[in-house]
């Protein structure tokens, strides 16, 4: 009896080791998600449904020995067909995969920052590799390598080696699907500009609109303002040619020798000042009937009204001053 109990055992243990090394290379990625309070035995169960593990009893058997004392919420990426000792290293440094989240209005250096916080990344590293040119977006002017305006807003998961230059693609291809969607090529020619104008135009109705509501009648100062041949005098261009996300545009910046300095210089500026969101997109394409050349915030909401003439603008800003949101 004992003998067989000896054999028994033994086979249990070869099972286990057959189990623990499976035979093969690691297969596809997956994501499992651990819920908070999942227990070792628990957290087994999702591997093996994903094909992370052959045998959940088997791992739990081998982390009776080897095994974590406990599993970290979160979301975590495997490979199908993992050893046991791969899965165990996974687990125990916690969760690998994180959410990038990059808003409407963010330009190339705010999306390096935030990757720069992400485990295995560089901010640095990242925005050399955004303006090296290796990452190039169709809408881009010959000789750029200014990705700015041109990347996909929104939220990307990072997964575990995900390099820069693999982000910056999906990035790419993001903002490329967008531009499908809202017909940007044809509706580019229908307005008399290049798609690339266009995306400029759609940053800087981002930035000086905010909100949708505004941003068709923004887009319409700007076209007009182009077709009188004034210059588009826009904040948000002078804030970008000194690294600024807002705040008080001085004097001394109106100043500013810069080609983005749109009281200084008629014309779009040279490239995008942020990424345009769909929203912006579409109010460039096709903004309303108007002829509005000023606009100011008169409501603490962020609503804008907009004039045809100075002196109307100067009775708005009067409003947007009683009312404490100049």
């Amino acid at each position: 009896m004992a003998a067989v109990g000896v054999a028994l055992v033994v086979a249990v243990g070869l099972w286990v080791q057959s189990e623990a090394s499976p035979s093969g290379p690691p297969g596809a990625q997956v994501l499992v998600t651990v819920r908070p309070g999942t227990g070792v035995s628990a957290a087994a169960g999702q591997l093996q449904d994903r094909g992370v593990i052959g045998s959940s009893l088997a791992y739990r058997i081998w982390s009776q020995f080897h095994g974590i004392p406990g599993v970290q919420a979160g979301r975590y990426a495997f490979r199908r067909n993992s050893s046991f000792g791969t899965v165990d290293a996974i687990l125990g440094a916690g969760p690998n995969t994180f959410d990038l989240a990059v808003p409407p209005g963010f330009t190339v250096a705010e999306v390096a920052h935030r990757v720069g916080q992400l485990p295995g990344h560089d901010a640095q590293a990242f925005s050399a590799t955004a303006t090296s040119g290796a990452v190039h977006s169709p809408w881009q002017p010959a000789g750029s390598t200014n990705l700015d305006g041109l990347l996909g807003t929104g939220t990307y998961l990072v997964t575990p080696g995900e390099t820069d230059r693999q982000l910056l693609t999906l990035m790419v291809d993001r903002f490329d699907t967008l531009a499908a969607a809202s017909g940007l090529a044809p509706g580019a020619a229908n307005l008399g500009y290049a798609p690339y104008q266009v995306i400029i135009m759609a940053s800087i109705v981002e930035k000086e609109g905010v909100l949708a509501k505004n941003m068709g009648p923004v887009a319409r100062v700007i076209l007009n303002r182009l077709a009188r041949d004034m210059p588009l005098q826009m904040d948000s261009t002078v804030l970008y040619a000194l690294g600024r996300d807002g705040g008080t545009v001085t004097a001394k910046d109106l100043q500013t020798q810069t080609p983005y300095n749109t009281y200084l210089t008629k014309g779009l500026t040279p490239t995008p000042i942020c990424f345009p969101s769909p929203a912006a997109l579409r109010a460039a394409l096709d903004p309303p009937p108007g002829s509005w050349l000023y606009f100011v915030v008169v409501q603490s909401d962020g609503t804008e009204a907009f004039a045809d003439t100075f002196a109307q603008q100067k009775a708005n800003e009067a409003l947007a001053a009683q009312r404490g949101v100049a």
